[in-house]
């Protein structure tokens, strides 16, 4: 028979065996203070779980009917107790640097969901010119004219979401959301998101989608108690708007200019 048992020196000094076949944890403590950091690191491991949503577009008409699903964000926000407390460790262990290229005048990925104080690089792997930017909420930027095979990045550095476009090519978007919470999700093209790692506590459910209006969104805002027993959030059916970002602005808050030229440096025209 294997041994279900092993033996580990952890960073606060204390001597430790862990009995695989029980999933128990054993220390001999040198110090108080040692204890309590070993039982609060354990105690939201063990009482962490996965929880489930499903999202689906109510469509305000046949001509915004939504059949895909995907890109949905859904996250919990802890409101009180321990939860906090170990988000706040859980963020700071995710990654924290990311990739939103430009390729055949397009963003790969078009959603892009990170921690807050993640740096985004933006390499141009077009054989032409770029000028990324942002104006919105979320984070403010705009990177000028930048050519092909550089890139430029941009440290998103609080909490929100941010509209990204290109001043040359209009039908580039992207949307970049920042978290100040490690437990969240993406949906797939059914709606189903799944969320792990949550501890026991009461937090906020917050929902954001491209397709609908702010103020749609907010309307579906609720508080939930995730325990051992919980397994699913809900069904949440969002009120679609349409293509919110199809008729987007340049960067001066002005209509595109028609393309005219071909020239190789700026692209050929749609």
């Amino acid at each position: 028979m294997k041994n279900l048992t092993g033996r580990t020196r952890s960073i606060w000094g204390l001597e430790c065996s862990f009995n695989r076949l029980l999933g128990r944890a054993t220390c001999a403590a040198v110090g108080a203070l040692a204890v309590v950091a070993l039982l609060g690191l354990l105690s939201g491991v063990l009482d962490a779980v996965t929880v489930e949503a499903h999202v689906e577009y109510a469509a305000s008409s046949k001509k915004v009917a939504v059949r895909d699903a995907s890109n949905v964000v859904l996250w919990l926000t802890p409101l009180s107790g321990p939860a906090i407390t170990q988000a706040g460790t859980a963020l700071q262990l995710l990654p924290r640097h990311f990739q939103l290229v430009q390729f055949h005048k397009r963003f790969d990925p078009h959603l892009l969901v990170v921690p807050v104080g993640s740096l985004v690089d933006f390499p141009n792997r077009d054989p032409f010119f770029h000028n990324v930017f942002s104006l919105f909420d979320g984070k403010r930027f705009d990177l000028g004219l930048y050519a092909a095979g550089s890139t430029r990045s941009v440290k998103f550095d609080r909490p929100g979401v941010s509209f990204i476009f290109c001043n040359i090519h209009p039908q580039m978007s992207a949307v970049v959301v920042t978290m100040k919470t490690p437990y969240y999700g993406v949906t797939n093209k059914a709606g189903k998101v799944h969320i792990t790692g949550v501890p026991d506590g009461r937090y906020q459910i917050q929902i954001w989608s491209e397709r609908a209006l702010p103020a749609t969104l907010k309307n579906l805002d609720r508080e939930v108690t995730i325990d051992e027993d919980t397994h699913s959030l809900g069904t949440f059916r969002i009120q679609a708007s349409g293509d919110l970002l199809a008729h987007h602005k340049n960067k001066y808050g002005r209509d595109y200019d028609p393309v005219i030229s071909v020239s190789p440096l700026y692209g050929e025209p749609e």
